[in-house]
């Protein structure tokens, strides 16, 4: 008796992680596929970048930004740190220091997405009790077995109430960002859209005020009581280009973290190129140190 044919087994399937896990509302915002631990504190996160974005590839799709690679380091050690580590889904990530060097020649858009892997090694994990409040961590980004990044990552996180006693009532609802001004020329910093932008010229040489536009689908996938990490170290990207004049590109970030940056204020970034291809970026608001951040450049 002939037996009946089994169907084959299906392909194998991926999908995103649950976006809330990412801190993310638009699954299309969503780069991780997938984690597994692969020993104590260790743990290795799939992920998948796209061929075209609004905001992380280059306008003529050849290249992918190195700020993808930070979002997704990003997105990584948050999706850990729920997943694995516990950390409850309302408690708030707070950015203190991001480092990450990249290697722009290994990021060209191919005729697939890319798919990179990311090992990742968490130390110095801090608890209040059985629940983490904060840790640093490491990253390898791999992109068909080789080496296409590195990144060190320090972050803390609070519950809910913690976080609305710290912003003293400031919410999405009750913060009015302030007027957009107008920016500079996109191509000025490498980007296709004016509502890309987010630098406005000043009357000071190597100084902008910082354009924050709360409907922007990338910065503000959802309502924030305060600009993003994310922003302001796309403005450090766009302060690199306009001090080496469009000459150079941006392929590592050391940026730490000093306070909140609130949208109902002026931010002021201040670039300085040292000559060596490194571009000393400081943002303050009300005299005070919002963030700085060392960006090194490679030549065009």
């Amino acid at each position: 008796m002939t037996r009946p044919r089994q169907p084959a087994d299906p392909p194998s399937l991926t999908t995103t992680v649950p976006r809330q896990l990412v801190h993310r509302a638009a699954v299309a915002e969503t780069l991780p596929t997938g984690w597994r631990r692969t020993s104590a504190d260790h743990f290795t996160v799939r992920a998948q970048w796209p061929r075209a974005h609004g905001l992380h590839v280059s306008p003529d799709w050849t290249a992918y930004d190195p700020l993808l690679v930070v979002e997704t380091v990003r997105q990584a050690g948050t999706l850990i740190a729920h997943a694995e580590y516990g950390v409850p889904l309302d408690h708030h990530f707070v950015l203190q220091e991001f480092h990450t060097l990249t290697r722009p020649k290994e990021l060209a858009v191919e005729r697939l997405p890319a798919e990179p892997e990311l090992e990742l090694a968490f130390t110095e994990v801090q608890y209040r009790g059985r629940r983490p409040t904060g840790a640093r961590y490491t990253a390898r980004v791999l992109r068909d077995g080789a080496v296409v990044a590195t990144a060190d990552v320090g972050f803390t996180c609070v519950p809910a109430a913690v976080y609305r006693r710290l912003r003293g009532g400031r919410t999405p609802d009750t913060v009015t960002a302030l007027p957009v001004p107008p920016g500079v020329a996109p191509a000025a910093v490498a980007r296709a859209l004016p509502a890309d932008v987010v630098l406005a010229p000043t009357a000071i040489s190597g100084r902008w005020q910082l354009r924050v536009h709360t409907a922007h689908p990338v910065f503000f996938d959802h309502p924030l009581d305060h600009a993003p990490g994310m922003l302001l170290l796309e403005a450090a990207r766009q302060a690199a280009y306009l001090s080496t004049r469009g000459t150079r590109a941006p392929a590592e970030y050391e940026a730490h973290f000093h306070r909140y940056a609130e949208l109902d204020e002026p931010l002021w970034i201040e670039a300085r190129d040292d000559g060596t291809g490194v571009v000393q970026v400081t943002g303050t608001q009300a005299e005070s140190a919002v963030f700085t951040c060392r960006v090194g450049t490679e030549a065009r």
